[in-house]
């Protein structure tokens, strides 16, 4: 089955875009079928952004997509932004979408920044190894103080999801839960 973590070159990469308006800032994205929810920016990112208080500094949006997360962010409040997915596709999307420093990378394979912020909304379908591996790595990766968010579902394993950001952080808050929707975050 494909996934939209994985790069498959037979699918019609015939752009689309799609409308997303945030703060009263209208965004345009282009999309096409190598990547998740390529026809409307998804419920559960709309939530995150809309969670997320006022942010400063750098933010790594990481498993970016389309790039959607980071160049909201950055846009609205001026964030030094990096990107990164796994999908090469993903990856020229996100530089398309007007993302500048785009890193294609595994996790934090190819990521050796320490960051303010880092953003996740999780590839639930490549599984707990994945997920748990962005988590424990995000860790390392920001700055003190900094800040990890993370949006999942119930049905995806919130529970499990909180579980783990306290083993990694020693602390996870949840900042939004709402029809099986959470918002998490941990500082380091």
């Amino acid at each position: 089955m494909n996934q939209y973590f994985n790069n498959n070159e037979s699918l019609n990469r015939e752009l689309k875009y799609i409308s997303y308006t945030f703060k009263g800032e209208k965004f345009r994205f282009a999309t096409h079928n190598g990547v998740f929810s390529k026809d409307h920016v998804d419920y559960a990112t709309d939530i995150l952004l809309n969670t997320i208080p006022p942010l400063s500094g750098s933010v790594l949006d990481l498993g970016c997509g389309y790039g959607v997360i980071g160049i909201v962010l950055a846009k609205t409040y001026g964030l030094e932004l990096t990107s990164a997915d796994v999908n090469p596709a993903a990856v020229e999307l996100t530089r398309l979408n007007g993302a500048d420093n785009v890193i294609e990378s595994d996790c934090f394979d190819n990521i050796t920044d320490k960051f303010d912020t880092i953003v996740i909304n999780p590839p639930i379908h490549a599984g707990k190894a994945t997920t748990y591996k962005m988590y424990e790595e995000s860790h390392s990766h920001l700055t003190a103080g900094g800040k990890l968010y993370v949006v999942t579902l119930k049905k995806h394993g919130a529970e499990s999801t909180i579980t783990k950001l306290k083993e990694v952080f020693g602390n996870c808050e949840v900042i939004y839960k709402k029809k099986g929707h959470y918002v998490l975050t941990s500082v380091t």
